[in-house]
């Protein structure tokens, strides 16, 4: 399956974060054999949040960087070894406000299909699923989920090959899915 990647140059949602930690991550969009792929980071287990659950590569912003594009791109290369020369930016996905006070900009790209590996401690394996299982209504649930100072939220799981794609991450990729293809959430 191919996302429509004509779809993200519409005007994404800014949340104004002035006050909350920014960070960028890279969507990584690969093709491959005429299909659709994307590449997630699995986060290594010693890690102190979100030890072993997948993500795309990013993180904070640093004060060097010039925005979060930037930031994203240079955490992609730092994680896993893409150079921010390869790709090809599509656009981006609107803001996506953290449980913890923070906000992340999602940046769309295309990068080039070859072996990536792990180049930080941080990433335990790097996954590339297919578009087209990651749309199965049957690889796709929903959890209600508690935060102590948040309340209670929807959280969308992608079940993948034996990897689940949840949270921020989730709803990351529900956006580019529900932007970029024809599917829409199964109702749970």
């Amino acid at each position: 399956m191919r996302l429509d990647l004509s779809a993200l140059t519409r005007d994404a949602r800014t949340v104004d974060a002035e006050e909350a930690e920014q960070a960028g991550v890279l969507v990584p969009v690969i093709e491959r054999e005429g299909a659709h792929y994307v590449l997630f980071t699995e986060r290594a287990d010693h890690m102190p949040t979100h030890a072993g659950e997948m993500s795309f590569p990013g993180g904070g912003r640093e004060a060097d960087d010039a925005d979060l594009t930037e930031t994203a791109l240079r955490e992609a290369r730092e994680e896993v070894g893409i150079d921010p020369e390869s790709v090809d930016l599509l656009g981006r996905l609107d803001d996506v406000p953290g449980p913890y006070g923070h906000v992340v900009r999602p940046v769309v790209g295309r990068v080039p299909d070859r072996d990536y590996r792990p180049t930080s401690a941080e990433v335990a394996q790097v996954v590339v699923l297919p578009v087209t299982a990651l749309v199965e209504p049957t690889n796709y649930t929903t959890e209600e989920r508690s935060h102590p100072d948040r309340g209670t939220a929807r959280l969308p799981f992608f079940r993948v090959d034996g990897h689940t794609v949840w949270g921020l991450t989730g709803f990351i990729l529900q956006e580019l899915l529900a932007a970029t293809t024809d599917w829409t959430p199964p109702e749970q």
